[in-house]
């Protein structure tokens, strides 16, 4: 297996553990970036664009991240709050009045970042069409009777998280989640990292789809437990419901999913822009001040929701935006927090050890929360680490 790309002394591990990705777990086309103390240490690339093509990936291919993109839209929210804009603990509808109804005037700001809403459903799921517009989402979720008391329990907002964050981003500053992303980090510091991409960087983007290999360890598995797989099977649950907000769901791979902006779900990236991202939160990088201050960083961390996820069924961890170490979406340490990708990509930041990390394919398997090729480069990075 060819790989292209360079690791500092001592990260040779992660090298191999690229390398196993592609002969033994199905990878088609991948990368792998990884930061220490805002300096890149890892930076691997290999296979190819395209999930079903030949034409090799190149240094500056990128992705659609999935639910990666959660994690970026996260941070939007956060550096409002850092920049006295937008109040955590004040009520959604202060900033969208339409919002205010049928119990939804108890969600607070950060209800909607840590998964306590009560709205991750729609009892009339948007079309792709619908789905694309960026005030159809907004209106669905200010629709919804929420599922449960505001606040009172957690469950995975799979897909209408990205309306409630684009919507108060919009109602704050005015600007959609990517456009506001664009001007004031992703921009401003070079990041090959886009929510809503631009035409002129399509020709970039690789085709994806979906992979077979062995069995994932850990996280939600290929062969979850049974009250997992019937969670997913029955039309009537959260679960199902709650990933079918949007029926059926876009084609990945159109022109016009991939330039639109929906903060849960379609952000495109590489490797290095979704680590150097991470990186750019918690540390100085290449002559850029980071991002977050060290108060924020607490604020993305904390953890704020904890237990039997609602609808993921399994147990889970958020901060603020963030998933947390744990059994259903191992990190690096319990001080990580970042976000995985269903099917496969995975951004984080590790504020103790200065990692910053981030991995994309163009193989989606059938993994939500710890996808194994992406867990194998953890473990190795853990081990260069001696943790």
């Amino acid at each position: 297996m060819d790989v292209n790309g360079t690791v500092a002394e001592g990260f040779e591990p992660v090298r191999e553990a690229f390398v196993r990705n592609f002969v033994t777990l199905g990878d088609r086309g991948a990368a792998v970036a990884v930061y220490r103390d805002g300096q890149k240490v890892v930076d691997l690339w290999g296979g190819t664009k395209d999930v079903d093509g030949t034409a090799p990936w190149e240094r500056g291919t990128t992705q659609v991240v999935r639910s990666a993109t959660k994690g970026i839209a996260a941070a939007v929210l956060l550096l409002l709050h850092q920049r006295g804009q937008l109040d955590l603990d004040a009520p959604v509808g202060h900033y969208w009045p339409e919002f205010k109804a049928q119990g939804r005037e108890r969600v607070l700001v950060r209800h909607v970042l840590n998964h306590r809403a009560g709205l991750p459903v729609l009892d009339r799921p948007l079309t792709p069409q619908e789905a694309l517009d960026p005030l159809r989402g907004p209106a669905a979720v200010a629709a919804q009777a929420p599922a449960w008391e505001p606040g009172t329990d957690h469950g995975y907002h799979a897909l209408t998280y990205g309306w409630l964050v684009d919507e108060l981003v919009r109602r704050v500053t005015g600007q959609g989640t990517g456009e506001w992303l664009a001007s004031q980090v992703t921009g401003p510091l070079g990041l090959d990292l886009w929510l809503g991409l631009p035409e002129s960087e399509a020709g970039r983007a690789g085709r994806v789809g979906r992979v077979e290999g062995a069995e994932p360890t850990g996280g939600l598995r290929a062969r979850p437990k049974r009250s997992v797989t019937e969670a997913y099977e029955d039309p009537d649950s959260l679960t199902r419901r709650a990933f079918a907000a949007i029926s059926p769901f876009p084609d990945q791979n159109d022109p016009a999913y991939r330039a639109s902006a929906l903060p849960a779900t379609n952000a495109l990236a590489t490797a290095d822009g979704l680590a150097r991202f991470y990186a750019a939160l918690i540390g100085d990088t290449a002559g850029a001040t980071r991002l977050f201050t060290p108060q924020t960083v607490e604020l993305a961390r904390a953890e704020e929701s904890a237990g039997p996820d609602r609808i993921l069924v399994v147990g889970t961890r958020f901060g603020l935006g963030y998933m947390l170490h744990g059994s259903a979406s191992p990190l690096l340490t319990p001080g990580s927090f970042g976000h995985p990708g269903r099917g496969g990509a995975l951004g984080f930041a590790d504020p103790e050890t200065g990692i910053a990390f981030g991995y994309v394919t163009n193989g989606f398997r059938k993994t939500v929360t710890a996808d194994p090729r992406a867990q194998g480069l953890v473990r190795a990075v853990r081990a260069v680490l001696g943790l």
